[in-house]
């Protein structure tokens, strides 16, 4: 298959990030290419060896996956095209045969201890953790029999040759990850009435009230910030970029509005894309802040300056 036809993923096989591609309807005739990071799978496209990079951005318990947010702040602009919502929870998988009091060491992804803890401390206190790369390879190393049992996705298990000793881990309810589809920069899809728009910052000076300014330049147009995480840039202590998602698309006049806000107010802004929303919510607008309320705040405007109001 060509670079075209290929979309990169966060490996290896057997990941949570390869059972939320298989979601996206076009993932059935695309060739999917496990890689070994975050970096890896972007880059693939940055270098025009695929189409499109699906990787996991932010955890419900965990928060933002730093990863990404540092790749999509400090690499070449990719934009995201897509977002997937997948429900988390966790399986405890084992070589056939092991019983739960045989399991002295354990293994996963490190984002994935925070989510298994109290599960881990009530049922296996005594077990010895140690992080794996990803939650399929520490399935890998069960299989290779360095660990007694790996948290993973219960589709794992067939890919490893392991079973799930036991499923439906979680300690936090209604554990969520999303994820993005990116790609190479390009016109965004057409507004669907449930969108987001995402964007990373970067203040023009370290001075009282200047993230307060720019969090103004949102809410005095009603627009619903959703997520706002701060990452170091690596230029000094205190230096930080901002990554924000918020409610709409950038063909919204309240969101146009806002960029261009930033785009004054901010030493740099990077736009991340307008796509739609995985829970397809349509925002609640505030009165005064619908595309036909700055319609008419222009026309009044023209008005003014003509002399006919």
């Amino acid at each position: 298959m060509t670079p075209a036809s290929r979309y990169t993923y966060l490996g290896p096989e057997g990941t949570f990030t390869e059972a939320a591609l298989h979601t996206l309807p076009e993932a059935a005739t695309r060739q999917l290419t496990p890689m070994v990071s975050v970096p890896a799978a972007l880059d693939a496209v940055r270098n025009g060896e695929a189409q499109a990079a699906f990787v996991p951005i932010e955890n419900s318990v965990e928060g933002g996956v730093t990863a990404t947010l540092d790749e999509l702040a400090g690499g070449r602009r990719l934009m995201i095209y897509r977002e997937v919502l997948l429900p988390i929870a966790f399986a405890l998988l084992v070589r056939p045969g092991t019983r739960l009091e045989e399991v002295k060491t354990v293994t996963g992804h490190p984002v994935a201890q925070p989510q298994v803890r109290n599960w881990l401390a009530g049922h296996l206190p005594d077990a010895m953790w140690e992080s794996a790369a990803s939650n399929a390879d520490g399935a890998r190393l069960v299989q290779e029999g360095r660990y007694d049992a790996a948290f993973a996705g219960e589709f794992a298990a067939a890919t490893y040759g392991l079973e799930p000793l036991v499923t439906d881990i979680h300690d936090a309810e209604n554990a969520t990850t999303r994820f993005v589809l990116l790609g190479q920069p390009g016109r965004p899809a057409a507004p669907t009435g449930a969108d987001k728009t995402s964007v990373v910052f970067w203040l023009r000076g370290d001075q009282p009230g200047a993230l307060l300014e720019v969090l103004h330049e949102y809410a005095s147009r009603g627009v619903n910030m959703m997520r706002i995480e701060s990452r170091p840039t690596g230029e000094g202590i205190g230096q930080y970029s901002f990554s924000v998602d918020c409610e709409g698309h950038v063909q919204d006049r309240r969101v146009g509005d806002v960029l261009m806000g930033l785009k004054r107010s901010c030493r740099a802004v990077r736009f991340l894309g307008s796509y739609p929303r995985a829970d397809a919510q349509p925002p609640t607008l505030r009165s005064g802040t619908a595309d036909e309320d700055f319609v008419a705040a222009a026309d009044w405007l023209s008005r003014c300056l003509d002399g006919r109001d």
